[in-house]
């Protein structure tokens, strides 16, 4: 008898490809985006579309069938630092009382929750306490303790991606009884021994995701307008400039704000002004001292830094020893123009900040954005636009995460669960330690043009 599972806020179906890695069956899934839905539909199967509410809520008008495992993303803007934080006073934070309105009615084995990391955060401590307090009284034992978890700290051989992608997971495992001695257990999950000796900064971009080879095509589709490569190149002269004939200089590694440099101090007497905006200031203007030279023969050869928007006049440099911007990963962020090394990428977001691979010149396609998320080589978008693809993976789930926080809870409460559901356990101790699908293609990497 197979494994069933639901699948809540269902996006395109980053917990089903993990459910479907240890061959459950999903017999339920709901969806309330029309886009997202008709992805899911291409590669799983066709979701009910709509608000969760109509299953769940007094008014309901269609029912959740009975199943093994809940799986649930509920939305995260209510928690997200890019969101306004409100938690449980925003209706989307309220979600959560239609999972447990499903937990109370249909019991199943196992729920595994996925959030962003500020849901247990301190701002939103009393949402905190009440998800874990309410999964407790509906009889699951789950652990207080945050389970926080990126694809970037799972080894390859494990199914990792390289994506710093953090997010809270809560599982809870259904006990026998609900005055089980493990009720109010806060032992938390933990991964195999394996895990603690992977140093993410071993990941290699272009070798490990893989990319797609630059093609013409690809090259031509993905490639950064000439008006960001006339101002990426204006930023790295100066980097060049300032490491090239300077044995042992490093840049700093606070932001660098061209703003700042040549002009009187902005923040220095402003007595409302946080002590971090003054550091920054001091900084800024120690650089500029130390350098001026440099600086103002900069501005005078490249005048594009003083005529783009405020956030493309700072360069966050994150890349270490690496000689040139374009030897790196660049992202254009409000905070300035972040360079890192091309070991793991940002966490996707559901935003126009994509990835832009340095040696090639193009932002990351929605294949190899894919791939970061742990989906297979045969996951298809269909003919939608790379906007909504890339604004899908960017709210999704990362496969691999969830498949190893099903096998580290099933570990767990395997005692547990050989007296409730032997057959979950089964599907999960069989299965392979990684979950990956992803072809490894040759790569060509070419030279910067």
């Amino acid at each position: 008898m197979s494994v069933t599972f639901i699948d809540l806020f269902a996006g395109i179906g980053g917990f089903h490809a993990a459910g479907a890695s240890f061959d459950w069956k999903c017999v339920f899934a709901n969806e309330i985006d029309p886009a997202a839905a008709s992805v899911y539909e291409l590669n799983w199967e066709k979701p009910a579309l709509g608000n969760i509410h109509d299953f769940t809520r007094n008014n309901r008008k269609k029912s959740i069938p009975k199943h093994d495992v809940l799986f649930a993303g509920f939305p995260c803007q209510p928690f997200s630092k890019s969101g306004k934080q409100l938690g449980m006073e925003e209706d989307r934070g309220s979600l959560f009382h239609d999972i447990a309105y499903i937990l109370e009615k249909h019991k199943p084995s196992m729920v595994v929750l996925e959030n962003v990391r500020n849901i247990a955060g301190p701002r939103h401590a009393h949402e905190w306490n009440y998800i874990i307090a309410k999964l407790r009284t509906l009889g699951y034992r789950v652990s207080s303790k945050p389970f926080v978890v990126s694809p970037h700290k799972i080894p390859p051989s494990y199914g990792g991606t390289p994506q710093a992608r953090e997010r809270v997971f809560i599982v809870g495992t259904r006990l026998p009884s609900k005055n089980h001695r493990l009720k109010n257990d806060d032992t938390p999950l933990k991964f195999p021994t394996d895990f603690d000796r992977w140093d993410s900064d071993e990941w290699d971009l272009f070798k490990d995701l893989p990319l797609q080879e630059n093609t013409p095509a690809i090259k031509m589709k993905y490639r950064i307008t000439n008006d960001e490569i006339e101002l990426l190149n204006a930023w790295d002269n100066l980097v060049r400039e300032m490491l090239a004939h300077r044995e042992g200089l490093r840049l700093p590694g606070f932001p660098l704000w061209s703003d700042l440099w040549g002009k009187k101090p902005i923040y220095e007497k402003d007595r409302k002004a946080p002590d971090w905006k003054k550091d920054f200031e001091a900084k800024n203007e120690q650089f500029y001292d130390e350098h001026k030279k440099v600086i103002n023969s900069w501005f005078s050869n490249f005048p594009v830094v003083r005529q783009v928007n405020p956030s493309k006049r700072k360069l966050e440099w994150q890349a270490q020893n690496m000689k040139s911007l374009w030897e790196g990963l660049i992202h254009f962020r409000p905070s300035g123009i972040r360079v890192k090394r091309p070991n793991y990428v940002p966490a996707l977001v559901a935003i126009t900040q994509t990835t832009i691979i340095g040696p090639y010149k193009r932002r990351i396609t929605p294949i190899e954005a894919a791939r970061l998320q742990g989906l297979s080589d045969n996951f298809s978008f269909g003919n939608q636009s790379d906007v909504l693809s890339y604004k899908q993976l960017g709210n999704g789930v990362a496969v691999s995460a969830v498949y190893q926080v099903i096998k580290a809870a099933v570990e767990r409460d395997s005692e547990i669960l050989s007296k409730t559901n032997a057959e979950l356990l089964k599907s999960v101790r069989k299965a392979p330690k990684s979950n990956s699908k992803i072809t490894k293609e040759p790569l060509k990497i070419k030279e910067i043009s």
